[in-house]
């Protein structure tokens, strides 16, 4: 399938990347890019369902770069959204639909960046896209959102007020009721729940993203509350079976918290057996995204 690729379009305004009083270079981590199949264009007239839109959340630690992910990063290694052009190309010429890969900023030893900031640009991508204001995407009416591994705990933010220390993460009505579903894989949902498994991981990247706290239980999007315009929003979580870096633990309990919360919640923790990453190299992840997706049209 032929594909439009626009690539590197700021989601924020370049004046207020860094400072309002003067003028600086446009962040490149709060830029996407976009795939989309040609005969979208082609028939851009043809104002129906099947203009929408899948966007790819990637994941990374908070801080560190998944495709390698492992104790031995180089820190200053940050997954890009270039790392995942293949499947977004993969998943429009699939789907059929426009694909939007984003780009957010990660925590490194620099820039001391803690939660929510990685979230509030995620939230502003969203809003964005939803807006309108991208000429490319402006036939777009509705969103199917995904994410991998972290950034399931960003995604979460879509449907319901994420409270953190100090302040409110909230979309916009308008977001929350363009959004069709939410598709998380390998996520991670609650730290405490994650440090159990895993002790290590306190300082080798949640305290970096976080900051040090003997408990993280005001972040856990476990105890979000959801907004009750998102009660139409699809749900499925994907686990595999060959992760050994997040535990079916952290997709059991979002499943449960969800299914107890009375969302239309669909789970797959047998159909992949690969490792944390090199599931989205596969073409059964991509497949399983696609039925999805294809299902919930064809019941509307």
């Amino acid at each position: 399938m032929e594909l439009i690729e626009h690539r590197d379009i700021p989601y924020v305004p370049e004046s207020e990347s860094e400072s309002e009083s003067e003028s600086v270079p446009q962040n490149p981590f709060h830029t996407f890019d976009v795939y989309i199949p040609k005969h979208l264009r082609d028939h851009s007239d043809q104002h129906d369902a099947a203009l929408g839109l899948v966007c790819f959340i990637h994941g990374g630690a908070w801080r560190s770069r998944p495709s390698r992910l492992s104790r031995n990063d180089d820190v200053n290694g940050r997954e890009d959204k270039a790392d995942h052009a293949d499947l977004a190309r993969r998943l429009a010429a699939s789907t059929g639909y426009a694909v939007a890969l984003p780009n957010y900023r990660l925590t490194t030893p620099d820039n001391y960046l803690h939660h929510p900031e990685h979230a509030k640009d995620l939230l502003r991508f969203l809003e964005f896209i939803r807006s309108g204001r991208q000429r490319a995407l402006a036939d777009v009416d509705r969103a199917d959102c995904f994410s991998s591994a972290t950034a399931a705990q960003h995604i979460c933010c879509a449907p319901s007020s994420l409270r953190t220390p100090g302040e409110t993460l909230r979309p916009s009505d308008e977001l929350v009721q363009s959004t069709t579903a939410i598709i998380m894989s390998e996520g991670i949902y609650d730290i405490d729940l994650l440090l159990s498994s895993f002790p290590t991981y306190r300082t080798w990247f949640i305290e970096a993203a976080f900051g040090k706290r003997d408990s993280f239980e005001d972040v856990s999007v476990l105890k979000a509350p959801f907004d009750p315009k998102g009660d139409h929003i699809q749900w499925l979580i994907i686990h595999s079976q060959g992760d050994t870096l997040v535990d079916e633990r952290q997709s059991s309990a979002m499943y449960d918290y969800l299914s107890e919360s009375s969302r239309p919640v669909t789970k797959t923790f047998d159909e992949l057996g690969d490792e944390h990453n090199d599931i989205l190299q596969g073409t059964q992840y991509v497949e399983i995204i696609n039925k999805y997706i294809k299902g919930l049209v064809d019941a509307e």
